[in-house]
């Protein structure tokens, strides 16, 4: 009798993943495409549309200096996912080659490496954040600096100590002793194995990038406005809470939206 293997069936992605993946999508191309489609400049001030409810002229409604809430939505929703993608962008490319450095060479390189991450663990966050804003506050660069120096320890080390899981493994060291380049090895064998642990993180990383660019905006030392920033518009419209609870909630619910499905699409998949 003939025996045919089993190959193994990839694993499809679980429906948690797959809801986070389109609601993200649909939240992408909000921000993408919002700003291009609505021709509503989201500065343009109407006093007599003040505090205006949804429906009509202003489908989401207008802020208190009758500024078109959607307008504003779109392209706040453009800013959010923009910072958070170039602060993880950031944060991953020097977390991920520093981890790898860290695990292949080892000895004082991993140890000095350790130390410079330790020194910003030390800092909180936002405090670091701060420091560097109040040289220039209320600018892009430094808070997405900021958010940068601040995110990429934790791609370091998940990186160093997978890595080095990795590189400790038999095939890995046969090709080493065979002096295959490190390049080679890090790229064939190591970076496919790290791809799906980085996504993860990056994930995770542009949804806290997207909720400190918020905070940092709404106790005025992020964006200031008149920058269209859901932090800034949540913070501006919450005097008027009792007469347009609806336009002081838009900004907060799209953040917890965006935040939500970055979490969704980072969760790993469970036999």
């Amino acid at each position: 009798m003939t025996h045919i293997a089993a190959t193994p069936i990839p694993r499809r992605p679980s429906r948690t993943r797959l809801a986070g993946a389109l609601l993200l999508a649909l939240l992408a191309g909000f921000a993408l495409l919002g700003p291009v489609l609505i021709e509503a400049d989201p500065a343009r001030q109407d006093f007599s549309a003040s505090l205006a409810p949804a429906g009509g002229e202003y489908l989401l409604g207008a802020d208190h200096y009758g500024r078109s809430l959607l307008a504003r939505l779109a392209h706040g929703a453009r800013l959010s996912f923009g910072m958070a993608f170039l602060s993880a962008l950031a944060a991953a490319v020097p977390g991920v080659a520093l981890g790898l450095l860290a695990a292949w060479r080892g000895g004082w390189t991993r140890r000095v490496l350790d130390f410079l991450s330790m020194i910003v663990l030390a800092l909180p966050g936002l405090l670091l954040v701060l420091l560097l804003l109040a040289f220039a506050p209320g600018n892009f660069g430094p808070l997405f600096l900021g958010l940068a120096l601040t995110l990429w320890v934790e791609f370091y080390r998940v990186t160093r100590a997978s890595a080095a899981v990795l590189l400790s493994q038999p095939h890995i060291e046969a090709a080493r002793l065979l002096g295959f380049p490190p390049l080679y090895i890090l790229r064939k064998h190591v970076a496919p194995s790290l791809a799906p642990t980085v996504t993860t993180l990056a994930a995770f990383a542009m949804a806290a990038a997207i909720i400190a660019v918020s905070t940092l905006s709404a106790i005025s030392v992020g964006l200031q406005p008149p920058t269209p920033e859901l932090g800034n518009m949540m913070i501006e419209l919450l005097p008027y809470y009792s007469e347009a609870p609806l336009h002081v909630l838009l900004p907060a619910i799209l953040i917890f939206l965006m935040v939500l499905a970055l979490q969704l699409l980072a969760r790993r998949d469970t036999a």
